[in-house]
């Protein structure tokens, strides 16, 4: 798998080269996240991309943000800023993991294999999966899980992969309630009470988009406890 590594200083994208190749990975460099983002567009494929935050012609937040309107590209953030906020804004943007500088070489490979099998689970495993699952589709919510998207009435929303995945667990599941920390850990595989605001964000959107194909309160609130999906799949 090829692994691009985004990062203004040479000596940390060497030590994460010689690591990821340690490891069986094949990797490039950049400088700048302009450059970054024209290879990403270009014929080169990428498995993942580690995006520093602190790049001199552009945030790694912005590179993120425009690389989430055409990719769905597995993105791992390294910053020298290590707070909350920070940590909060990436992955609401769509970023996979956060890793504080310094760090170790061998952590972030560590990470970057654990994002990767996840996105490897999310997908179906084989031709009768996906009959199987196409089978389940029907009525108020429809899951396609080959194409990894969901329809709310018949039509199809436009969901971030994060929203995919809520609003997955969720039809799953109608009408168990599931706290904050439950969906963290099986949406973004953490369960950190710090990062549980990244939830309510998440619900607030999809929220809108559900409201945009019918006006209807499709998912609710229980104080205290968490959210639930109202009523019945079909």
């Amino acid at each position: 798998m090829n692994i691009l590594i985004v990062d203004d200083e040479p000596a940390i994208a060497e030590t994460l080269a010689y690591a990821l190749q340690s490891e069986g990975f094949a990797s490039a460099h950049c400088l700048l996240g302009g450059e970054a983002l024209e290879k990403l567009a270009g014929t080169e494929r990428f498995a993942l991309v580690v995006l520093d935050v602190g790049l001199p012609d552009m945030s790694g937040f912005d590179v993120c943000r425009q690389l989430r309107r055409h990719s769905d590209i597995p993105v791992l953030f390294l910053t020298a800023r290590a707070d909350e906020v920070d940590r909060i804004v990436g992955l609401e943007l769509g970023g996979d993991d956060y890793v504080a500088k310094p760090f170790s070489p061998r952590e972030v490979v560590s990470r970057i294999r654990a994002i990767l099998r996840r996105q490897r689970e999310a997908r179906p495993a084989s031709a009768a999966d996906k009959a199987d699952q196409a089978g389940q589709a029907g009525g108020r919510f429809t899951i396609d899980r080959a194409g990894l998207r969901i329809a709310f009435y018949g039509q199809w929303l436009d969901l971030t992969r994060y929203e995919y995945l809520l609003l997955a667990l969720l039809v799953e599941r109608p009408g168990r309630v599931l706290s904050r920390s439950q969906i963290m850990e099986a949406v973004w595989q953490d369960g950190g009470e710090s990062l549980e605001r990244t939830v309510d964000t998440h619900i607030k959107t999809l929220r809108g988009k559900l409201r945009a194909v019918r006006d209807e309160e499709a998912i609710q609130t229980h104080r205290g406890l968490g959210y639930s999906l109202v009523g019945a799949v079909t």
